[in-house]
């Protein structure tokens, strides 16, 4: 199965990253994927809590949507299209929201972004999604080829039983679409993509923003780029650095009973979460 991450710098400015997505995913389609992903924020990204209400588009209908949709069914071909800014309703309430169409157009299903990235960073800058996005509730699994795939975004890469209930339902792939910003990403982005991919026996697809775009005051965010496949094993087979590209991976379908033969995980794993945590009479209950 062969996988094209593209890895774009997109700006608050719909025309300019439509525009890059569709010419990426053609560039992309040299390689004859059977899958592209595209990164979180895709169509937008950056501007105030307004600007973000004000981008967020309609799915269906939307223009990301149908550029998207348009280009899965006119080139044969599945793409999971990262994240883009979804409107629900009348209350301008916002989502987060992968939309996965396959080879025909159609769309199959969505996953939106459960875990919202409300941090201060260490040089200080604040990121609070949840201004102007709601979590989502549900997982989403779908099938291309024979390979369950799993769906993430971003934050999501810091919890880890997320990942762990989608392992239950047999996943092979997770497919993450990211922003990670450039300080956390030096500091966690390989090692926690790696860990999953380990954890959990799996490939993992890490799709991310790279370069810069400025904020309404001027000042400019950086995201790490930096997209990667890591294989069952927790091994990087492709890496991008902090530039606008797309990575083209081949996945070995041998690798993961490979892997999960050497370490049974699977049948190791033990279920906890009806087990009662007992303390020592010296240690306090923190609730």
């Amino acid at each position: 199965m062969k996988i094209a991450l593209v890895q774009m710098s997109s700006q608050p400015d719909r025309a300019h990253n439509l525009a890059e997505a569709a010419r990426l995913m053609r560039e992309a389609m040299i390689g004859s994927p059977d899958l592209i992903v595209l990164p979180e924020h895709f169509d937008w990204l950056g501007g105030t809590v307004a600007d973000k209400r004000r981008a967020a588009d309609r799915v269906p209908g939307g223009d990301a949507y149908v550029l998207v949709q348009q280009f899965a069914k006119d080139n044969a071909v599945w793409v999971h299209a990262g994240s883009l800014m979804e409107r629900r309703g009348q209350d301008h309430r916002v989502y987060n929201t992968t939309v996965v169409f396959n080879a025909k157009g159609e769309q199959v299903g969505l996953y939106r972004k459960i875990h919202l990235f409300d941090i201060t960073a260490p040089d200080g800058k604040t990121y609070s999604e949840s201004a102007a996005v709601a979590p989502g509730r549900d997982l989403f699994i779908y099938e291309v080829d024979g390979h369950r795939i799993g769906c993430a975004i971003c934050y999501d890469l810091r919890f880890s039983r997320l990942f762990d209930r989608l392992a239950e339902e047999e996943v092979d792939i997770f497919v993450l679409p990211a922003a990670f910003t450039q300080q956390t990403g030096q500091a966690h982005w390989e090692v926690l993509c790696r860990a999953r991919a380990i954890e959990f026996q799996a490939y993992f697809a890490a799709c991310g923003q790279c370069g810069s775009y400025a904020m309404p005051d001027g000042e400019l965010r950086w995201t790490f780029g930096h997209s990667m496949v890591c294989d069952p094993w927790g091994r990087i087979v492709a890496r991008a650095e902090n530039d606008v590209c797309v990575l083209a991976v081949e996945i070995d379908p041998a690798r993961l009973p490979e892997v999960r033969r050497l370490i049974p995980m699977a049948e190791h794993r033990v279920l906890l979460a009806d087990r009662q945590v007992r303390l020592s009479p010296a240690t306090k209950p923190r609730r």
